[in-house]
């Protein structure tokens, strides 16, 4: 079994809890509201917005033997540089002031998972960064598109508030195929272990965000009547 195929396996669980996020499934059902994706933008800001830093702590912190690694990390630089900008551009298409986003600060969940990333590459092990690279690429497949349409119709917004989650919907297709080659040529079964566990903490992590994210009011009342009929 590729190690790949493993990583997805062994993380299954974990990812099944960020998706069971209420913020999530009720997106998917429809239940959406601007404030609700003002804010899940002003938190991916918050975390995108180092995205570059990490890849460039990573490489630097990259033992010898896995300097082929070195283009690959390179090659996510250039194409993640920006991205941050994109995530504003949408706030300002949403109505919303994207400088009081770009000088403010993120929310608790935001902040303890960029500061997990730094540790994970300082303290523990620099290809732990995949983890979180397995967690936001692969989400970002799995919801990004689709999520883009069931907010966009009901809240009549226009494409341009939509840059971030549609172009990497496209982009993370390719990225994910990417990362499947070069987790194939991770074979210490440390470095291994490494990424299983930072990952399933990046699906816990990023889920955690999504958990703190307001709730459309729609669904704060389903949630009420809920917790009344079992009361």
């Amino acid at each position: 079994m590729s190690f790949h195929t493993q990583l997805v396996q062994q993380t299954q669980e974990a990812r099944m809890g960020l998706l069971s996020a209420p913020i999530i499934q009720g997106c998917l059902q429809g239940q959406v509201s601007l404030p609700s994706y003002v804010a899940f933008l002003t938190e991916a800001y918050h975390h995108v917005s180092h995205t570059v830093p990490l890849l460039r702590a990573c490489k630097a912190a990259l033992p010898a033997h896995h300097v082929w690694l070195y283009d690959a990390m390179d090659e996510y630089v250039e194409e993640e540089t920006g991205h941050d900008e994109w995530i504003l551009n949408d706030i300002r298409a949403c109505g919303a002031d994207a400088e009081a986003v770009r000088h403010g600060k993120p929310g608790h969940a935001a902040e303890v998972m960029v500061a997990y990333a730094y540790d994970t590459i300082a303290r523990r092990n620099p290809l732990g960064f995949f983890g979180m690279v397995h967690v936001l690429e692969g989400t970002s497949v799995s919801l990004a598109l689709l999520a883009a349409d069931n907010i966009q119709k009901p809240l009549n917004l226009p494409d341009a508030a939509f840059s971030y989650l549609r172009s990497h919907g496209t982009l993370d297709q390719e990225h994910t195929a990417h990362f499947e080659l070069l987790m194939e040529r991770i074979t210490d079964p440390r470095d291994q272990a490494d990424i299983v566990h930072a990952a399933r903490a990046f699906f816990r992590l990023y889920g955690d965000v999504f958990r703190n994210l307001p709730l459309p009011q729609v669904a704060v009342a389903a949630q009420q009547r809920t917790a009344g009929a079992l009361a």
